[in-house]
């Protein structure tokens, strides 16, 4: 089926006349008819033909030429006129072959099945739509008549369209003939840059390097007249820095500047001023130098204010002063260390009148204290030097360690004010100028001479110094607690080192601890030997209260604890074993000088109890020391209870533990008596608040520590009660045991005493 806009315009030129395709336009421009083609139209061909044709109709003609009223008739009937048949009847007969399957297959569509089945004619129903066709054909070109005259305006607008365009063609054409001439010369102009460029580039680096060059070999004559005439001062360090800029130039480049005259004419003249820099920085530093050996100067003035404020110049000797430079070392080592050797030495003899001896050989934990024995017949007891508690006491000792960086002693202010130091505090003194001094020093030497290895040449004299007196100290030191406070002072000076981020002394405090450890475990030892050797004869007093030894022993023990309680040491720890060892060893030898079993518990008790105490006191935690006494005065004070009990209550005692304790089920076991059980409840009834208070007093007699003695009597008495209640259970068992009802203590009565003695404790 043809399409329904190419069908009207096939029916447009059907109506104006018979459209073909011509052979060319002079036939139109004649008005001969071409002759038609053979070749049929397609539809969008017809539809062209028939726009130009309406377009060349006169009722398209231009507005200018107005058209008269025959005109106008003739033109719409040439329009509306026309062979309005379908088609020329008499034309070639229409092909029905393969009709009968088209109309089989295209049965099943409604209008074909619809014609079919009413049995209208083709012909007839042909002739109708050719009716139908036409009336549309008609009231279409009724529509584009209606439009002609928007059409004929759309038409003069697209003229003059076409004519702007033509004419913004021409102007852009020209437009893009000049864009074409100065795109070759911006292209010309952009060549030329590059290569200005290029040229300004090699220009500047060549200007640059030349000018560098010039910097570097020119020797201002300012520059001469300073070196060779001026004084060393900070104009004097500024043109030595630009003197060795360019000795430094000068050898980088000698070999590639050889060539160069200007460069082999400045080499002498610069050799000439490295010479005379070297010489007067030579002189003014030997001068400076110099200055440091003169009485009370103040080195670390000197040094910060002067040196370091000219340390270049030892740089530039360093650097272009190969033949002098180890000479200014070698006088700067020379003079500090003499110096420094000097001002130690010099404080040491200070310190040394300001020490407080404290321990002398004899002040031993095992030797007999002479101050309490005469040594002859006539001859009187020498009265005590100092206290003895003190020399086995850390007392105010420790506080040595809450200021181990406070101020070093001055000598001459302690004095005046006689003032007197133990030993440890005079180590701390010179150990914290030691480190002041050599802080200062390193930091100094790698700041001037930039290397830290000068440091040990400069105080090789001052540790020597300082070594000597130590090795002339410690042989004639027997003070153990002393000792261990050096070795904590050392290590809490190499904290303080290490926290200063100054390695200097490192080599110096490991080397001194390890003089020190061997010293301590030779006095040490001293200590543990004098217990272990000790005259049981000698030593033993007829008294039960706690042994001076004792109290030596758990004072110097809670020492070594506090000292060693934050940096444990497990050799230390065996040697306290060992000690306390030794001790008991010599506690249970004094113990046997007594004669009754009693006094011996008691002195036991005595003395294991202050032992406890002093731990305590001390408010350290003795560990394993502590332990083991506890567990001897737990020991003792049950062989202490049960002879007591057995002196007041003995055959009560010795029932209980003997008969009461039978199994009644037993075949062997006996059944208790009442003559057995009487006699015993009658005596405890009698005399048990008397033997109560005699043990109360016989307690607090014999144990020097009150709260001790409370403990055990309570100890005792508990003790006492449970014997009582297993004798009170066996007179259940006791046939006509009932009949000692009135003689039976209640263990109501027996618990108020006992809480009565616990309200006294």
């Amino acid at each position: 089926m043809v399409d329904a806009s190419a069908a009207l315009a096939a029916r447009a030129i059907s109506l104006s006349g018979p459209l073909t395709e011509t052979t060319g336009s002079e036939g139109e421009e004649s008005g001969v008819d071409a002759a038609p083609l053979e070749k049929p139209l397609s539809a969008e061909e017809y539809a062209q033909v028939a726009l130009e044709k309406l377009f060349a109709s006169p009722l398209f003609a231009s507005s200018d030429t107005e058209l008269g009223e025959a005109e106008q008739q003739a033109a719409d009937l040439s329009i509306t006129a026309g062979d309005l048949t379908f088609g020329d009847e008499s034309g070639d007969e229409v092909d029905l072959e393969g009709l009968e399957e088209e109309l089989e297959r295209l049965k099943g569509q409604q209008m074909v099945g619809s014609i079919l089945g009413q049995g209208i004619q083709l012909r007839e129903y042909a002739i109708e739509v050719e009716e139908n066709l036409r009336q549309v054909e008609l009231e279409s070109i009724q529509d584009y008549m209606k439009e002609s005259d928007n059409l004929v305006s759309l038409h003069a607008q697209i003229r003059e369209c076409d004519t702007i365009l033509t004419q913004m063609e021409s102007l852009l054409g020209g437009f893009q003939a000049d864009l074409g001439s100065i795109s070759s010369e911006i292209k010309n102009l952009q060549e030329q840059s590059m290569t200005m460029g290029i040229k300004l580039k090699n220009r500047k680096v060549a200007e640059a390097k030349l000018a560098k060059f010039i910097e570097e070999v020119v020797v201002p004559p300012s520059m001469i007249d300073t070196i060779v005439d001026g004084e060393v001062n900070e104009e004097y360090v500024n043109v030595l820095q630009s003197l060795s800029k360019k000795l430094v130039y000068v050898s980088e480049n000698k070999e590639s500047t050889k060539d160069s005259l200007a460069m082999q004419d400045v080499i002498p003249e610069l050799e000439r001023l490295r010479v005379k820099a070297v010489y007067k920085a030579r002189e003014f530093l030997m001068q400076k130098l110099y200055a440091l050996k003169r009485p009370k100067t103040n080195i670390q003035i000197l040094q910060q204010n002067v040196l370091l404020k000219y340390k270049y110049v030892a740089t530039f000797l360093q650097d272009h002063g190969h033949e002098v430079y180890p000479e200014v070392r070698a006088a700067y080592v020379d003079t500090m260390s003499k110096v420094l050797s000097v001002h130690f030495r010099s404080y040491i003899q200070a310190l040394e009148k300001l020490q407080l001896d404290i321990v002398t050989r004899n002040d031993l934990l095992g030797v007999e204290d002479a101050g309490t024995r005469s040594t002859g017949l006539f001859s009187r007891p020498r009265e005590p030097l100092k206290n003895r508690g003190a020399v086995f006491a850390l007392g105010d000792r420790a506080s040595v360690l809450k200021d181990v960086d406070g101020p070093a002693i001055i000598p001459h202010i302690a004095e005046s004010s006689s003032q007197k130091f133990p030993y440890e505090v005079l180590f701390r003194s010179l150990h914290k100028l030691l480190m002041d001094t050599a802080t200062s020093e390193y930091l100094f030497c790698t700041s001037f001479f930039g290397e830290d290895s000068i440091f040990s040449e400069i105080f090789a004299g001052s540790f020597a110094v300082i070594e000597e007196h130590t090795n002339a100290v410690l042989p004639n030191c027997f003070d153990a607690i002393g000792l261990l406070l050096m070795i904590r002072l050392t290590n809490e000076h190499k904290l303080i080192m290490w926290n200063r981020r100054i390695p200097s002394l490192d080599s110096y405090f490991d080397k001194l601890v390890l003089v020190l450890w061997p010293r301590f475990k030779l006095v040490f030892d001293m200590h543990l030997s004098s217990l272990r050797t000790a005259n049981p004869r000698a030593l033993w007093e007829d008294d039960v209260r706690p042994h001076y030894v004792t109290r030596r022993y758990a004072e110097f023990a809670a020492s070594l604890l506090h000292l060693t309680i934050k940096n444990g040491d497990g050799q230390l720890d065996l040697n306290l074993e060992r000690l306390r060892v030794a001790i008991d060893d010599l506690l249970v030898k004094l113990a046997r000088m007594f004669r009754q079993q009693k006094q011996q518990t008691i002195f036991l008790i005595n003395n294991y109890d202050l032992v406890l105490s002093v731990l305590k006191e001390a408010g350290t935690d003795g560990g394993k020391t502590q332990q083991q006494f506890e567990e001897l005065l737990k020991s003792s004070t049950t062989v202490f209870v049960e002879e007591e009990l057995r002196e007041h209550f003995g055959a009560l005692i010795a029932f209980v533990k003997t008969r009461a304790g039978e199994d009644t089920g037993s075949s062997n076991a006996q059944p208790i008596r009442l003559e057995e059980v009487e006699p015993l409840v009658k005596d405890f009834a009698v005399r048990w608040k008397t033997a109560i208070e005699v043990m109360h007093k016989d307690v607090i007699t014999s144990f020097s520590n009150f709260v001790c003695g409370m403990e055990i009597l309570r100890a005792a008495l508990t003790q006492l009660l449970l014997y009582y209640t297993r004798l009170s259970d066996s007179l259940k068992r006791v046939g006509g045991g009932d009949a000692l009802g009135k003689d039976v203590v209640s263990i109501s009565s027996i618990m108020y005493e006992i809480k009565k003695y616990s309200r006294t404790f």
